[in-house]
């Protein structure tokens, strides 16, 4: 009885773990949606790619992009994997930047 409750709480746990990761995920998302002007299938791409090429896990990569949305400063590997990754998929709209810089609010 005891191994079969701790069991359960270690699942529960982990799903708590996981639904906690992935609202991060999706909060993320919707910080490169909005600043970098891109389509949510492209946002979790851009995440998928720059935590692989920085070899940093994925919630972790969400975490400190919800970070710079608060003024926080990104790691340079971060900063330059994510304005590469960007401007792969930038449609330039003209709402905001007149440059044409996918990505200004990097920065």
């Amino acid at each position: 009885m005891s191994a079969e409750l701790e069991r359960l709480r270690a699942e529960n746990r982990q799903l708590h773990e996981a639904v906690t990761s992935h609202a991060v995920v999706d909060q993320a998302i919707g910080v490169l949606v909005a600043l970098g002007r891109i389509s949510p299938t492209d946002g979790f791409a851009v995440l998928r790619q720059v935590s692989q090429h920085t070899n940093i896990k994925l919630s972790a990569l969400a975490e400190c992009i919800l970070q710079h949305g608060r003024g926080a400063d990104l790691p340079g590997p971060v900063q330059t994997e994510l304005l590469t990754a960007l401007k792969e998929r930038f449609v330039p709209t003209g709402l905001f930047d007149k440059s044409g810089d996918a990505a200004a609010w990097i920065r």
